[in-house]
């Protein structure tokens, strides 16, 4: 899910400082647990809600995407619903120059063509269970970095001795409240993800930047993927049925997903941090990225085709940071942030056995502040470079028992670590060695020439030159090199002559120096303090709040709504006729070839992208769409503009989702970009 820059108008801003919610979620807020779901809350307001056996199945037919998106089982043959944009990689890796599949769309006509993604895999919750006892049990009187460590061996120790099955099961502990909740998810795995249907980038992308994150929009952001197990397509017979109808205005709507990362617990102190520190850096930069990559694609078609891919990420994280920006810039929001911090103090005053979080969270940010530059700058940027890091990180760990392993290596790890290594997918050594000499120039650049990072980084040789040392001389864009050397262990990852290889075991152990100090002076303090804020909030608030997103299932209710803008009443749906009217011939308003040739067969009136007042944020993407039936009518794409500040603060007013309607898919699947197979499978009981 994209995110563009926010623009507040004074209305809005108003509105936005009276809607938010002061502590406690209201209306439509909230991203709910599947094991916490507010079934009350929602009766009171919609005089509905899911009972459990309606909450099981859906849970039952949710999929994590391990890629960053979320989509649905939607047939009993293990067909997965998901955007576009989520497919793009597996589209760009198995392309060539003479198949481009991302710009021109990928059917497979039989299962046997269907493309294999690397990296990627496709996981379903079955069950989540509270070890907060367990894990806490350790603390005692542990501080800092031996807080950290008891923390991280008790929770590898819990995922080991609840998954031994690690072929079709992950466990994976996730940390809730900032540490004031730790639940055990188990998930049921399909490590074999296939690509069966994709239409043409330019029908997802249509309208481009200039449309992103606004409506009315016209993009068929949809995909299907398809679970493979042992060479053959999973039977899954708890799954969402498929319903390709139009929304109605005013009809509850679900989106079950797995929103990757908000900030709305934080502190002052920490909101400072990021509007100070870690937001500018991350724009400057990523901007400058941006630059040197147009450039360098404008070379040469391939390198055109080769670059955009990754050109297409950066622009996406550069708007969501750019949004952020201008959210924690905005007075108005800021100052509903800050009331929600005074109320929850003032709820917590004389409750001595909170202690003083507040207090433990400031000099824990002071103390990352400190910090930061170097954590983040001694990690440079490279497919080569992470295969390196990698295999060098996973060599050094493996020789650990596993309770000691950093976080990441563990036994409960290790297989997704592995699929991600081995699998094969192309490395172009151009845009590989653009991206390491970007990182390297602005480490020297934010830290100093006569840094010892930057000196650890450089030695005598410019960016540059060492970005093409490196990629130059490195043989780990061979999977068979990769896979001689994870299998090889420690010994053959030192001896190895690999220049990339040894530029990682060159970092390694200030990188490891550096995680040590962000341990003891930050994530120990503040594992302590996440947990007295959450014992705070659950005192103040009761279970009428919800954990920050960690990419985990979760659930959120809205309804179809559009909304006001400016004085004009947005609407809450488009339809496929639309798209003519608003195509100009010109990028990024040019039609796709698909929608060209096929305009006297398409139904303009079919319903095509519609908003919700569902709360999400990045990792939701690919989210089916649900209605009180249970039934799939859409999958969630994007976001509004207004949903921007999303990380910090959800406006029930303004906010929306955006998603492509199922009606639309189907369309497109019979008459658009066909695939018959697709058609009958899923109208098959």
């Amino acid at each position: 899910m994209s995110r563009l820059p926010s623009r507040f108008s004074v209305s809005a801003a108003a509105l936005l400082l009276a809607a938010l919610h002061t502590s406690p979620a209201q209306a439509e807020e909230g991203m709910w647990t599947f094991d916490g779901f507010p079934a009350e809350r929602m009766r009171e307001t919609y005089g509905w809600a899911p009972d459990q056996a309606w909450l099981d199945k859906v849970q039952a037919a949710a999929v994590r995407l391990t890629g960053g998106c979320s989509a649905s089982f939607v047939s009993g043959d293990g067909l997965i619903l998901t955007n576009q944009h989520c497919v793009a990689s597996c589209l760009f890796d198995n392309s060539s120059d003479s198949a481009d599949y991302l710009a021109r769309g990928y059917i497979a006509d039989r299962r046997d063509a269907e493309l294999k993604c690397p990296g990627q895999q496709a996981e379903v919750v079955t069950a989540i269970t509270d070890v907060t006892d367990q894990v806490k049990s350790v603390f005692g009187t542990l501080s800092g970095e031996a807080l950290t460590k008891a923390r991280d061996a008790r929770i590898a120790e819990i995922e080991s001795q609840s998954c031994t099955d690690a072929e079709k099961t992950r466990c994976q502990v996730v940390t809730l409240f900032g540490g004031g909740q730790y639940k055990l998810y188990t998930y049921r795995k399909y490590s074999d993800v296939r690509l069966a249907w994709a239409p043409e980038a330019r029908a997802s992308t249509f309208g481009g930047d200039p449309d992103n994150f606004n409506f009315p929009r016209y993009a068929l952001d949809a995909s299907f993927l398809r679970a493979y197990e042992n060479g053959k397509p999973v039977k899954t017979p708890r799954h969402l049925k498929w319903n390709p109808r139009a929304p109605k205005e005013g009809e509850v709507t679900f989106v079950v997903g797995n929103p990757g990362s908000t900030s709305r617990l934080f502190t002052q102190s920490q909101l400072a941090f990021e509007r100070e520190v870690r937001l500018p850096v991350t724009v400057a930069t990523l901007s400058e990225l941006r630059g040197r990559l147009i450039r360098a694609m404008e070379e040469s078609p391939q390198y055109e085709r080769e670059g955009l891919d990754t050109l297409n990420g950066i622009e996406n994280s550069l708007k969501v940071q750019i949004g952020r920006v201008k959210a924690l810039n905005d007075p108005a929001f800021t100052a509903t942030l800050a009331r929600q911090e005074a109320d929850l103090r003032a709820k917590s005053a004389g409750n001595t056995a909170l202690g003083d979080p507040w207090t433990a969270v400031d000099e824990a940010v002071t103390a990352y502040r400190a910090i930061y530059l170097p954590a983040r700058f001694t990690q440079p940027s490279s497919d080569l470079y992470s295969y390196a890091q990698t295999l060098v990180l996973a060599a050094q760990e493996r020789a650990k028992p596993n309770t000691e392993r950093l976080p990441g290596y563990t036994d409960s790890a290790l297989p997704l670590v592995q699929k991600r290594l081995l699998d094969e997918r192309p490395v172009y050594p151009w845009l590989d060695e653009l991206t390491l000499a970007w990182s390297l120039s602005k480490a020297r650049e934010y830290l100093g020439v006569d840094d010892p990072d930057s000196k650890l980084l450089l030695g005598q040789e410019s960016p540059e030159q060492l970005a093409e040392r490196l990629v130059g001389g490195s043989r780990l864009a061979d999977p068979a090199v990769r896979k001689a050397l994870w299998e090889g262990g420690l010994a053959a990852v030192e001896a190895s002559d690999d220049p990339m290889i040894q530029y990682a075991l060159r970092l390694s152990e200030r990188q490891r120096e550096i995680r040590k100090l962000t341990d003891e002076g930050y994530a120990g303090p503040l594992a302590l303090a996440g947990g007295q804020l959450a014992d705070a909030r659950f005192a103040a608030y009761g279970d009428t709040v919800y954990p920050d997103a960690t990419f985990t299932l979760r659930i959120s209710y809205g309804q179809v709504k559009g909304w006001t803008e400016r004085g004009q009443q947005v609407p809450y749906m488009t339809t496929l006729g639309g798209t003519f009217e608003r195509a100009t011939g010109n990028a990024p308003f040019d039609l796709a070839p698909g929608f060209a040739a096929n305009e006297a067969r398409i139904d303009k009136t079919a319903a095509y992208d519609f908003v919700t007042t569902n709360d999400i944020i990045g990792g939701n993407s690919g989210s089916p769409v649900i209605d009180r039936a249970g039934t799939v009518i859409g999958a969630a794409f994007d976001g509004n503009i207004h949903s921007l500040g999303g990380n910090y603060g959800y406006d029930p007013v303004l906010n929306r989702t955006v998603a492509v309607s199922a009606d639309a898919v189907q369309e497109a699947l019979e008459k658009i970009y066909p695939a018959p197979a697709l058609v009958r499978e899923l109208r098959a009981r």
